[in-house]
């Protein structure tokens, strides 16, 4: 085992990927010499070489297209996108090639092994630009994986299960986190299952659901509940697309209450959807209204980055309104 923070984490991965495949290569905006803005990649075109961890033009439809076309040939692209925010110029590629290329040709052909690493969310008062958290968009698209870790140690086994899936996968990472999260990690190869979540703290009063760096505030409010003798059972979807309803429904089946949390918008979020499979699995055990503590029907703001994230206080007011219903 080791020290690792969640970039270390995910470099890590990278590592053991490219080594144990040549067809593996990594690319993106500032991926090669620099390691990308944020230095996920450090250290992999010294050992790897400029045939496999290289620098793309500022063009995201470009690099998404460049890699379909490496993934239709048989190599295993780990293509990044600097920032969620800019994946949208790839929307084209990701949900009308990528995610329909098996399907098109009846599995005569594929883009299966693209895994696409963008870093997502807000915390680092990065604005409306540099804050958001698209997965919904991508949520509504058959053929894709979704997959958000929270800390380096889901991060490293995640990363790699998502690089050998034999689906296209969009790898969300919580930027907020990526210094910020330290844990042991072990440093030998090891995968997460993906399409299953991870109950992380047992409870019997209320059900807390959520993703990525949410999870560290929902286990705040969690323990603030607790000071009121509330007990909260956290899960940690790990994978919104396919996503683990057994797991949720089994668990709000016990507790009779939900609250889901995520740091996108409320309107149409993941979190929507998530409540209307519950309630139409779990409806006659519902002890009061699956909730959703989200963000705001805004523009990620700059000045009131504060007042407008889902907070430990707001999951708080959530669990307490659910339980007092």
């Amino acid at each position: 085992m080791a020290q690792m923070n969640l970039l270390q984490a995910i470099n890590n991965a990278l590592d053991i990927a490219m080594a144990e495949n040549d067809s593996t290569l990594c690319f993106g905006e500032d991926v090669g010499h620099f390691g990308g803005v944020f230095r996920a990649t450090s250290g992999l075109q010294e050992k790897y070489g400029k045939a496999r961890c290289f620098n793309t033009p500022l063009v995201e439809q470009g690099i998404i297209g460049f890699a379909n076309g490496l993934a239709a040939q048989g190599s295993r692209p780990v293509a990044e996108i600097q920032f969620a925010d800019y994946i949208f110029p790839a929307f084209d590629q990701i949900v009308n090639e990528s995610a329909k290329f098996r399907y098109r040709s009846g599995n005569e052909f594929n883009v299966g092994q693209l895994t696409i690493r963008t870093p997502y969310g807000g915390g680092i008062a990065g604005g409306l630009y540099h804050s958001q958290s698209p997965e919904a968009y991508f949520a509504h698209t058959p053929g894709l994986k979704l997959v958000v870790p929270r800390n380096p140690y889901q991060a490293k086994g995640l990363l790699l299960a998502s690089i050998r899936d034999d689906n296209p996968v969009v790898f969300f990472e919580p930027k907020r986190l990526y210094r910020a999260s330290v844990g042991e990690v072990p440093e030998e190869d090891y995968q997460l299952p993906l399409g299953k979540a991870e109950v992380m703290q047992q409870g019997s009063d209320i059900t807390l659901l959520a993703w990525g760096a949410q999870l560290e505030i929902v286990e705040k409010a969690a323990e603030l509940a607790a000071n009121d003798g509330i007990s909260c059972e956290i899960i940690d979807l790990r994978t919104i697309l396919p996503w683990d309803v057994e797991t949720v429904a089994n668990s709000v089946l016990k507790t009779g209450r939900l609250v889901i949390s995520q740091e996108a918008p409320l309107t149409a979020g993941f979190a929507s959807e998530i409540a209307a499979t519950v309630q139409s699995e779990c409806f006659l055990h519902l002890e009061s209204p699956i909730a959703r503590v989200c963000g705001m029907d805004t523009p990620y703001p700059l000045a009131l980055e504060k007042e407008y994230v889902a907070d430990h206080l707001k999951i708080y007011e959530a669990i307490k309104q659910s339980v007092n219903y």
